[in-house]
């Protein structure tokens, strides 16, 4: 009976509590905020937990947010989703340096719970933050800039580039480049610069807050220097005439303004003093002058020049000689040795200097007869001429016009000067015979003398072998082998003479009977 009567009591209980639980009423549910994090000028991550549905479907959650305490979803808000548990959620939208309050919600049918309220402060807007490149790369009148926006400072870059000028601390209000937007490194072209002139450059970037300047570096363009500019060679030369040219090669930064040629009988001709010159035009290149109304057998230094913004400027000086002509229009190469200016071939004129024909014809006997002027060529042949000039006796050749207007037959004196400047001692010099060293190898000629007794010519005398005609009976002997040179000086009843031999180094000094046919070298007054 007992275990019937509890039974029914444990019954009576059940019943209890499940009429109880069928009463219940649905409440909202329960949610936290979560703290705020990766927070910018304009975005922000919160969320929040849903730990409790209230006993009803959440079909609602996520986080409301404003500038005033309290937000609630009639604001601004995110929807992420439904349920319990923890969610995540993006604020998007913000207003830089500004506070925003949070809060978590969550909705089910009962209504909306809000989480407990935290607040963040979005980051302010700031200056962007831009470096200046050093300027490695300038000329005369350009430069290469430029530099690196490394940070944005929150706001889109609008503006970069480089401002520049002739004062420290340039800025944006004077002389700027505009290189693209954004964040990164660029390059800045500079033109228009002065030469020689120092430069202050900095980076600028711009956004919405202000501009910003880098560091500032400074350079130096180019100074223009004088231009480079060589001579040319000098070519077609006559008597009174040739033609040379030059080459502007670097304007070294300034336009070349005018360029051409100076000559004259000085060394080193310019523009300035009083040498002639020829104007060429302008610009860089090569250019060519005519050089006329020339001084025949006259040495002759001419230079090429170029002038721009920092001056003038020559080439080095090209010396020439030029022709000379003799009474029968003959040209002749001449030769600078020492301080004189010598004929550089035989004389070969048929006629006197201002007139009158030179007697020739002659054969033997009435050569070795004679004691008048005459002359001959090599073996009574014309054809010789060209290769040895003429033979003259002495009588023609210490006539006073047997050479061009100008110049001389050498005396004796002369003759020592000439070897001497070849490195022949006084001493020897002032000897008879053979005498020197190698003063008659470098007098001859590089061809023409027979059995290896060529010469170097490194005189530029010339000598050729052109035999001589004697005195005694007049035959023509010893073409190839021998040379011989009259002077003015006379060693009576003889005249003195220069000897070169194919088989001696030296020179010989010695007298001769003037009657013989010998060779004619003039040098200039």
């Amino acid at each position: 009976m007992k275990k019937v009567l509890n039974f029914l009591l444990i019954i009576v209980f059940l019943a209890g509590v499940v009429t109880l639980n069928s009463c219940k009423k649905d409440e909202i549910p329960v949610v936290t905020t979560t703290a705020a994090s990766g927070v910018t000028t304009t975005t922000a991550v919160s969320g929040g937990n849903v730990t409790d549905d209230g006993g009803a479907e959440v079909t609602a959650r996520g986080v409301c947010w404003g500038t005033s305490a309290n937000p609630t979803i009639s604001g601004s808000k995110t929807t992420d989703g439904k349920g319990t548990g923890s969610f995540s959620s993006n604020l998007t939208g913000l207003t830089p340096g500004t506070k925003y309050y949070v809060r978590a919600y969550a909705t089910n049918s009962v209504g909306t719970a809000y989480g407990n309220e935290i607040d963040f402060t979005t980051t302010a807007l700031a200056g962007a933050t831009v470096t200046t490149n050093e300027v490695t790369v300038f000329s005369y009148t350009t430069a290469t800039a430029g530099g690196n926006v490394t940070a944005t400072g929150g706001d889109a870059v609008t503006a970069r580039g480089v401002c520049y000028g002739t004062t420290a601390n340039p800025t944006i209000s004077g002389t700027h480049t505009e290189d693209g937007t954004g964040i990164g490194a660029f390059t800045s072209n500079l033109t228009g610069l002065t030469s020689g002139t120092k430069y202050y450059v900095r980076a600028y970037a711009t956004n919405s807050t202000g501009t910003e300047y880098g560091a500032q570096v400074e350079f130096t363009t180019l100074a223009v220097t004088e231009p480079d500019v060589s001579t040319g060679a000098v070519s077609s030369i006559t008597d009174v005439a040739a033609k040379v040219g030059g080459n502007v090669t670097a304007t070294n930064g300034g336009a070349i303004t005018e360029r051409g040629i100076c000559w004259g009988t000085s060394e080193n001709p310019t523009v300035d003093d009083g040498s002639a010159e020829a104007e060429l035009g302008d610009g860089t290149g090569t250019f060519t002058a005519d050089l006329t109304d020339l001084t025949m057998g006259t040495t002759y230094y001419v230079r090429a020049y170029a002038e721009n913004s920092a001056g003038i400027s020559y080439g080095d000086a090209v010396i020439f000689n030029t022709l000379l002509r003799d009474a029968d229009d003959n040209l002749y190469e001449v030769v600078k040795i020492g301080s004189a200016l010598w004929m550089a071939e035989n004389l070969a004129t048929t006629k006197y200097n201002g007139g009158g024909d030179i007697p020739t014809g002659h054969d033997n006997a009435a050569w070795a007869a004679l004691s008048t002027d005459a002359y001959c060529w090599y073996g009574g042949s014309i054809d010789n001429k060209e290769l040895y000039g003429a033979l003259y006796n002495w009588y023609a050749a210490s006539n006073a016009n047997i050479c061009p207007t100008g110049w001389h037959l050498p005396t004796d004196a002369e003759f020592k000067n000439l070897e001497m400047a070849l490195g022949m001692t006084p001493e020897q010099a002032d000897g008879s015979s053979w005498r020197g060293t190698d003063q008659g190898t470098r007098m001859k000629s590089e061809s023409g003398w027979a059995s290896d007794g060529n010469g170097t010519n490194s005189s530029g005398f010339n000598a050729v072998p052109a035999g001589y005609r004697n005195y005694d009976g007049g035959p023509f002997e010893n073409a190839g082998k021998v040379a011989y040179f009259w002077t003015s000086t006379e060693d009576s009843p003889r005249a003195m003479i220069r000897q070169l031999a194919n088989t001696q180094n030296g020179v010989q000094r010695q007298n001769a009977d003037k009657r013989a046919g010998k060779s004619i070298r003039c040098v200039k007054n």
